[in-house]
């Protein structure tokens, strides 16, 4: 028999055996959840593997190398060229647009007033809302031949860097390119890494702003020394999460890219191509081992993807850990 002690009655013990009760349950359906993320990761992986194995054993030596993409006809089949023009692309698209979100979180939580902020973080986020069809047929259609002017002018000026010189392509005309590939992966990244970034800066202590302010510091001064700092971790979660979503971006990329196979820097002159986009554009026509080729280059970016995340993480752990330290 349980004792009860004096001034606890039957119904205060039963409500404590309750609650303890819904804990358990709570943490156990938080265990099967976690659980079920990890066999869903499993579940796409293995599927990966066996689906791409047919492929991988039938090219084993050039899978890495080959710039050919003919696995039905010829057999010759690589992801050299793709993989290239996928973190090409999405390198460029962070270039563009880490810079604006981070300007764009600063400016809602630090500059401007409180319903103006608020608003501007509603209309960038409104960015995510809208479907990846739709920013390929604006790209298609409306981004691609205003794009002219601006790739002259970078042709132009900054020339005589390979990334923005035409030694392969006139970049006076209408083309797809890579170039215009990460201006729409820029542009569906943006809310992403604002959305974020807002939030984490929007949780620093104002008693750390308001030190540094009073210790007569400028507005920059105390961004730089009291919000940059702490909020770096979080910062580069939003930039690896955007990093992520242009790696895998499909639909858009597809309309606007090049259907080539080359490794070229020149992302102004027409050609370059992505995993994701090459599925898309041929996984319907595709036969039964260019079916598997396609799927082993899903694996392949399956993987790159995997390794961002971990890198992520680890940097994420290590700002901590300095974080810690230094306060301690």
């Amino acid at each position: 028999m349980t004792a009860v002690s004096p001034g606890v009655d039957a119904a205060s013990l039963r409500d404590v055996r309750s609650s303890r009760r819904g804990d358990r349950v709570f943490s156990g359906v938080t265990v099967v959840a976690g659980a079920l993320v990890f066999a869903l990761l499993g579940a796409i992986a293995v599927f990966l593997v066996v689906k791409a194995m047919p492929a991988l054993q039938h090219d084993k030596s050039s899978f890495w190398t080959t710039k050919i993409w003919d696995p039905d006809a010829t057999g010759r089949y690589g992801v050299a060229a793709l993989v290239f023009g996928t973190v090409l692309s999405s390198v460029l698209a962070l270039a563009m647009a880490v810079p604006v979100a981070l300007g764009v979180a600063v400016y809602t939580v630090e500059y401007a007033p409180r319903r103006v902020g608020r608003f501007l973080g509603y209309l960038t986020d409104m960015l995510a809302a809208v479907p990846s069809v739709v920013y390929g047929l604006w790209g298609l259609f409306f981004l691609l031949p205003h794009l002219v002017g601006t790739q002259t002018f970078l042709n132009r000026w900054l020339g005589w860097i390979p990334l923005f010189s035409g030694a392969h392509g006139d970049v006076n005309t209408f083309s797809k390119s890579v170039f215009a590939a990460s201006v729409i992966l820029a542009i569906m990244v943006l809310p992403i890494v604002a959305a974020i970034s807002r939030e984490v800066i929007g949780q620093v202590d104002p008693a750390q702003k308001e030190a540094a302010l009073a210790l007569g510091a400028t507005r920059w001064e105390m961004l730089r020394t009291a919000v940059f700092p702490p909020s770096r971790p979080g910062i580069v979660s939003a930039v690896m999460l955007g990093l992520g979503r242009a790696l895998g971006e499909t639909i858009a990329v597809a309309l606007v890219i090049g259907n080539t196979f080359d490794i070229s820097a020149h992302v102004l002159t027409p050609g370059g191509n992505t995993i994701a986009a090459n599925i898309a554009n041929r996984f319907g026509e595709a036969g039964a081992l260019g079916r598997s080729a396609l799927i082993a280059s899903g694996l392949v970016l399956f993987v790159i993807t995997l390794l961002v995340n971990l890198i992520a993480r680890y940097v994420i752990y290590r700002s901590g850990v300095e974080e810690r330290s230094a306060a301690v």
